[in-house]
């Protein structure tokens, strides 16, 4: 009975001292934590990976995704009784010890899978002392981690040749897919390319790694994993090249492998790899365009889940400040706010898409803008300010609603401005031409309320994100009505030079659009609304510099209907079946039908110029009607070639008569005096 006892404390004191040294001395699993998840496309398609130290590819490995006739071959050919020893085989171990005493040398091995996971986390020198510490590392690898969870790390570690680690990097490299299928072949390569990478490498040893390859199928058909036909067959099989990796919306998709937790293996994004692969040289091609620093982005959502289908970051990394996501970058919008200082102000009933607003020089406190082409229509109604983008309409809609105001209908939807001196200045009435930095995402965010019916959700990246947005209800940043009518308006905004209207384009995509261009002409911003997308594009330099005279309507609409274009969407809305009209209380005057109105020069206006002749900037002459012709003092006025607009350049300062005649030959005179 003594010696019972004495030889029960003996065992638990062995298992204390066993338990002590694991818990003090703990393998290292580090190194299969510093591995790559895969980022895929909405149907599985690789996008992109991340090398980790060294520049190697090392891909975390993903059972769900791997070939299960592949994963029952590796352990018959490699660890037989893998599911039922704790790490080390008893029974390989006396197999492989008795062979080597008898034979006087190493014949066969006794690693289990876990001992070789266990040697490649922890690399030392091939000898018996590093293969007892092996043993020892695999029993605690077993004790931590489930077998599929060591199955798993293996084929994250395993080496394939070159900087390839890990059965996907090596599937992707040598024969161009993920291993979810592979051929008997490409399995038996595989299963022969850890044991010596280097020396069975298929580009380099083309011969060694057949030879490798044969032997193992040679080992499946006696061992009855498949049948001596087969096999053959499988050996006729050519060796492979050695592929490059794919790198599809880079930027994005290398964050999401980022951001992913150490335990998940494959990212499943919200992109759509053919819309991807359609727009990124579309991005390239118009930043290749605009100059040597030039760079562009392109955002696509669609709108129902707020999945991000394409995220073009920029025009390419081979253009200056191509790795910098410019989707991320806080940059002007320019003018394209402008829709939401006028869906504010529809929303709170202060104005209508019809009430009528001044375009005259105005100045409010100390502040007073004045329009893009330094010209002033007179009288104008909301939609048509918002459609040709006035600003000083803009402004007096601003001044209504107030600044602090939209800053904190926008807050409330998790949309950022960024404001220079934020934390001294209350906000100011340039929120509304572009007075701010915002990030193409919260653009893409304010533009996708406007196509849901003034709904604001976040944009969702992955599937599992996007499932969510569709049955979570949102946040409301205005009401339908107003959210509708600013893209009435937008979808009657001008084309862009050398594009037919969308309206009279058949079957093509009924898109509501915004350009917006900031100081200095730095940022060139396009959105549009379109057949259940949002699309966003902007061009412009990295470092934020200043560029002469590219314009949003130049230098981004054009790249915002190419991609509408790629899209192939349908329209987004049945065209309105009568005509808008502001409520009594907000209109200010009856339309009149009667030939042509003058817009500018308004009559009895005194307009002063910067310059006077031929070579001066001139004044827009705008009028309401169709077919219009002009005349100063009874002489035509032409047409410009470059802009299709009416440009007077007068002469001398002094009295004029503007006469306009439409097409019927009605016509509408202002009596102006000019100024410089």
């Amino acid at each position: 009975m003594r010696r019972f006892v004495l030889g029960l404390i003996a065992f638990l004191a062995l298992q204390v001292v066993v338990l002590a040294v694991d818990a003090l001395l703990p393998p290292d699993l580090s190194r299969g934590e510093r591995s790559s998840p895969v980022t895929l496309d909405r149907r599985g398609q690789w996008l992109r990976a991340l090398p980790v130290e060294d520049g190697r590819w090392r891909i975390r490995a993903d059972l769900k995704r791997t070939d299960p006739s592949f994963v029952r071959r590796l352990i018959a050919i490699e660890d037989q009784r893998f599911f039922d020893h704790g790490g080390v085989d008893p029974r390989a171990v006396i197999r492989a010890g008795g062979t080597a005493v008898v034979r006087g040398r190493v014949v066969s091995g006794a690693s289990t899978l876990t001992m070789q996971t266990a040697r490649l986390l922890e690399p030392r020198p091939r000898n018996l002392g590093s293969k007892l510490i092996e043993m020892i590392r695999a029993v605690q690898i077993e004790a931590r981690l489930s077998k599929r969870e060591v199955l798993a790390l293996y084929l994250t570690l395993a080496p394939y040749g070159g900087n390839l680690e890990g059965v996907r990097a090596a599937s992707l490299s040598w024969f161009g897919h993920e291993p979810e299928s592979l051929t008997l072949a490409e399995q038996a390569l595989l299963i022969a390319l850890p044991q010596a990478p280097e020396a069975r490498r298929p580009d380099r040893r083309p011969a060694a790694a057949r030879a490798a390859r044969d032997l193992v199928l040679d080992r499946m058909a006696s061992a009855g994993l498949t049948t001596a036909a087969e096999a053959e067959e499988a050996k006729a099989d050519p060796m492979p090249a050695r592929g490059r990796f794919p790198a599809l919306a880079w930027h994005a998709a290398g964050e999401l492998a980022r951001k992913a937790p150490a335990s998940q293996a494959t990212v499943v994004s919200t992109i759509d790899a053919g819309l991807q692969a359609r727009l990124e040289p579309i991005a390239a091609a118009y930043a290749a365009t605009q100059g040597l620093d030039a760079t562009a982005a392109i955002l696509v959502v669609e709108i129902e889940g707020r999945a991000v289908r394409a995220a073009v970051g920029s025009g390419g990394l081979d253009r200056p400040g191509g790795w910098i996501d410019m989707t991320t970058a806080l940059r002007s919008p320019g003018s394209a706010l402008k829709p939401f200082v006028y869906a504010f102000a529809f929303d709170d009933g202060v104005a209508a898409p019809d009430t009528e607003i001044q375009d005259v020089a105005t100045r409010f406190a100390d502040y007073q803008p004045e329009n893009f082409d330094r010209t002033f229509r007179g009288k104008v109604t909301a939609g048509e300010a918002l459609s040709h983008s006035l600003n000083v309409p803009a402004v007096a809609m601003m001044e209504k609603i107030g600044p602090a105001n939209f800053l904190a209908r926008l807050q409330a939807v998790d949309v950022r401005l960024e404001r220079a001196k934020a934390q001294t200045r209350a906000p100011g009435l340039a929120l509304a031409l572009g007075g701010e930095g915002i990030t193409l995402r919260d653009l893409a965010v304010l533009y996708c309320a406007l196509g849901d019916e003034g709904l604001a959700k976040p944009l969702a990246w992955t599937q599992a994100e996007a499932e969510k947005r569709v049955r979570s209800r949102g946040t409301r940043l205005v009401r339908p009505e107003a959210a509708r009518q600013v893209l009435d308006i937008l979808r009657d905004a001008p084309a862009p030079k050398g594009r037919m209207p969308t309206a009279l384009t058949r079957d093509g995509p009924g898109m509501a659009y915004k350009t917006g261009t900031s100081y200095g002409f730095r940022d060139a911003v396009a959105a549009g609304v379109v057949g259940g997308y949002v699309v966003i594009v902007w061009t412009g330099r990295a470092d934020g510099g200043a560029r002469g005279g590219l314009t949003g309507r130049e230098a981004a609409l054009p790249m915002l209907f190419d991609a509408a274009d790629v899209l192939a969407a349908p329209s987004s809305a049945a065209p309105a079946i009568a005509p808008r009209a502001a409520p009594g209380a907000l209109a200010t005057l009856e339309r009149s039908t009667r030939g042509p109105g003058v817009i500018f020069p308004p009559d009895g206006a005194t307009v002063q110029v910067e310059a006077l002749g031929p070579k001066a900037r001139g004044l827009v002459l705008a009028a309401s009607g169709d077919g219009l012709r002009w005349y100063v003092d009874g002489a035509p006025v032409p047409t410009d070639p470059v802009s299709g607009r009416t440009i007077w350049r007068p002469a001398a300062p002094g009295f004029y008569e503007v006469t306009v005649i439409d097409d019927q030959d009605r016509s509408a005179r202002s009596r102006v005096r000019i100024r410089d």
